[in-house]
This record gives C-alpha cells, sequence and structure tokens, in this order.
C-alpha cells in the first residue's frame, strides 16, 4: 500500500501559485532534465507514447556510428548486442518484482502474448475456456480469439461486461470448472481502474487456472510484484512509460516454475539452446531464454534502455505517491473549472488507490474536445466512443502542468471553442 501524502486540495482553495511552490518542493523535479519537452507543450500523453530522454539519440549515433559503422558485426560481442534481450529483461524485472533471469526483451505485446498465452494453454489440459473482458485492450482480445480460431474452435473466449469488479470475476471464475486461463491487463486503458492482482490471481488459481496480466499501463509509475502475487505470466511494452520510442521492443515475464514446462510455438532460431550451432532440429534454450525467437532489433533496444535509464533512476514510491497526486488534483482542478453542465463525466476511479497513471472523462464530443486541447498545446488521446485520456508521467510533469491543462480544457469547454469543423474531422491515430 503506497502511503498517501495528507495534503488535500480543496477547489478555489489553492492558485497556480501554490501547484508552483509544490513544483519547487518535487522531490522527483531534476528527474524532468533529462527529457526532451517542447516548449509551450503540456504533454498527458505519456501513457500512450513516452517523452524522449535527452540520453536516447547521443546513444543511439554512438551504435549506429561506431558500433554499427565502425566495428561492423563484431558489435554482437564486443558491444553486447546479443545479449540485450536479457540486460534489459533484468532491468524491466527490478520494476515488476522479477528476479534476475524472470523477464526477456522481444517482440511486440502481441506476439508475447500469443506466446505466453500458448503456454498457459498447453499447461492448462483438459481446460477449454479463455476468461477476460470486454474493454480489455482490443491487441489481447484479438491474440486470444486468433488462438480460440488456430485450434480450431476447441477453445472458447468468455468476456465479462466492461469494467467488471473483483467479485464478478471470482464469480465467473467459479461458476465454471473448465477455466484454463484468466487473462486481464492490470490498468484498463479506457478508465485506468487497477485490478487487485493478488486477489485475482490467487481466485484463477482457486479455480485450477493460470494468470496472464498485461502491464502495459502499469510498468514505470506504478510499483507491481508479480512474485509476490504469485502470478503465472506477464507482458507489457516498452514505449509508454518505460520512454523506449515509438514501437519500443515489448517485453515479457514467465514464473521459474513454468519456464521450462512449455517449449512456446514461435521456435525461433534465437530461442534455441545452442543457436549458432545451426543444428535443423529445434530445442528449446533454457529457462526464460525460450521465449526469444528472432534476431532483436538493436537500434530499438538501445533506444529502451536509455528509457529504462530514466525510471530506474526514481524512487518507485516517489513516482506513485506523485502520479495519485497529480491525478487527484486534475480531477479536482478540472471538475472545479469546467463546472456542471460542461458535458464531462468522470471515467476514472476516484480513489486514486483504485487508479492508475491516468485520468478519463466522458464527453459526448471527446474526439473534438481532445482535438481543440492538442491545437492549444495540450497533448492527451481520445480512445473510442467517448473517452478524454490524460496519462501523469510523474518523471516529467509538473503540478502547473495540471493547473495550466485543466484551465485549457474549462475554456474549451465553456466557449465552445471545440466545435470547429477541423476538431470534428479523424486522423488515422486518435
Amino acid at each position: 500500500m503506497i502511503e498517501r501524502s495528507t495534503a488535500v486540495f480543496e477547489p478555489g482553495a489553492a492558485s497556480r501559485d501554490d501547484f508552483a511552490a509544490w513544483d519547487s518542493a518535487d522531490p522527483l523535479r531534476a528527474h524532468r532534465d533529462h527529457f526532451v519537452l517542447p516548449e509551450g507543450v503540456l504533454y498527458l500523453d505519456g501513457n500512450s507514447l513516452g517523452a524522449l530522454p535527452k540520453a536516447t539519440a547521443e546513444r543511439v549515433r554512438q551504435t549506429i556510428e561506431q558500433e554499427w559503422g565502425h566495428d561492423l558485426i563484431r558489435s554482437w560481442n564486443s558491444a553486447g548486442w546479443i545479449d540485450l534481450p536479457a540486460v534489459l529483461g533484468d532491468k524491466i524485472g527490478r520494476l515488476i518484482g522479477a528476479s534476475p533471469g524472470q523477464t526477456i526483451v522481444a517482440d511486440s505485446t502481441s506476439i508475447n502474448l500469443f506466446k505466453v498465452l500458448s503456454a498457459a494453454l498447453a499447461l492448462s489440459p483438459g481446460r477449454r475456456r479463455i476468461v477476460s473482458q470486454r474493454d480489455n485492450f482490443p491487441t489481447d482480445l484479438y491474440m486470444a480469439q486468433g488462438m480460440v480460431r488456430l485450434l480450431g474452435g476447441s477453445y472458447e473466449l468468455t468476456l465479462l461486461d466492461d469494467d467488471p469488479d473483483a467479485e464478478a470475476i471470482e464469480g465467473a471464475l467459479g461458476s465454471a470448472d473448465d477455466v484454463a486461463v484468466l487473462m486481464l491487463t492490470h490498468v484498463n486503458y479506457r478508465t485506468g481502474r487497477v485490478h487487485d492482482m493478488v486477489r485475482l490471481t490467487a481466485a484463477a488459481h482457486r479455480a485450477g487456472a493460470l494468470a496472464i496480466w498485461d502491464l502495459a499501463h502499469t510498468a514505470g509509475p506504478m510499483p507491481v510484484d508479480l512474485q509476490a502475487a504469485d502470478a503465472d505470466f506477464a507482458v507489457g511494452c516498452g514505449y509508454k512509460y518505460l520512454n523506449g520510442g515509438p514501437g519500443a521492443p515489448a517485453f515479457l515475464w514467465v514464473a521459474p516454475r513454468h519456464q521450462e514446462a512449455f517449449a512456446q510455438p514461435l521456435s525461433g532460431w534465437l530461442g534455441h539452446a545452442a543457436p549458432f550451432d545451426f543444428d535443423p532440429a529445434y530445442r528449446p534454450a533454457p529457462g526464460i531464454s525460450r521465449y526469444l525467437c528472432g534476431t532483436p532489433p538493436v537500434l530499438s533496444m538501445i533506444a529502451l534502455d536509455c528509457g529504462l535509464d530514466t525510471v530506474l533512476a526514481a524512487d518507485p514510491i516517489a513516482l506513485r505517491e506523485k502520479s495519485m497526486r497529480l491525478g487527484d488534483l486534475f480531477i479536482e482542478c478540472v471538475e472545479a473549472r469546467a463546472g456542471e453542465g460542461s458535458g464531462l463525466v468522470l471515467a476514472s476511479p476516484r480513489n486514486a488507490q483504485e487508479r492508475g497513471s491516468q485520468v478519463s472523462f466522458h464527453h459526448p464530443q471527446g474526439y473534438a474536445v481532445m482535438q481543440a486541447l492538442i491545437a492549444r498545446g495540450v497533448i492527451g488521446d481520445f480512445r473510442a466512443p467517448d473517452i478524454l485520456r490524460f496519462g501523469f508521467a510523474p518523471l516529467y510533469l509538473r503540478y502547473t502542468d495540471v493547473w495550466d491543462a485543466a484551465e485549457a480544457l474549462g475554456d474549451i469547454l465553456e466557449s465552445g471553442a471545440w466545435d470547429r469543423p477541423e476538431y470534428h474531422r479523424r486522423a488515422a491515430v486518435t
């Protein structure tokens, strides 16, 4: 349990000067200097794409010019390129409660979910049901649907109603004796609601099932302990709060008890026990390395390494404390500034302990409102059908950013500035 600050914001009781004072006293304030942040932009979208660390460009340039340009193929050994999946995996492991050798960096979240879902089903013989929730992140659902089709329809995907509470999930697990896997995202991508990992993993195990956790919106600003939760498998991405850059490699974690119990089906050469023996027959590598597949994307992994260093440099308890306080203040500022009749309805839990590092609001014209905000330099994002989503990356977001973003949102709603044709035109990425 994270201890909360005793400071309480009451609408109208604090001024922007108070928020600036909190910035001055913020123990994390120096970490902001490690990022490239454009002047005039309030970046509340680190939950979708983390900001660029200042160290990344030089580190990638060095990799390109020296390691690739000069040392060429020798860098697989001399620069340790071949070890990057395990080295970065162990760094991520420090953020998710994993011991060395339990986490690997590879591929995308979708591909890694396919690997661990295959393993979980194979380790649950005679059971044919995958349980998830309807508003889980779509790629998780799509991969499960594809798995069901691949296995000839002998499995079934059961989706619980949107945003189910722990009792509903426990009820679904307890009412069937054929559940193989409980597959959940720890922090809901739309609402930010946090599942109780310990409780629901235990519920899955009581039902004879295994638990897969997607940590895409967790790793970084939220301490989590997979081993203490007795989880079975976990996946996550590197480009959100881990600041690895667009499309950064993802990660997966497998509990030690499962690592060598199954050879995942994407049996690429780097998951082989001895890849440079060039044996025509596949033999899975020991431990977590068998979850590798193809050659690691070195440049992307180098960028992710820089991003991970920015997170590991900070106190994880301080990160969570600040992220919760930023969210609390944003909710209170927005509700005080926007007022009744604005059309905004809080979609996230009001209790910060039940919320990830984001705050979401419903609005019937959410897309247009967000585009108007972005045009003013306040960058959040929109999630269909009506969610305005704001992420709070505590490494670089300031308290004054929260105040200014709330003011801009309130003004756009009050003035109706969002209702312009250009703000209603949908872009390819929302």
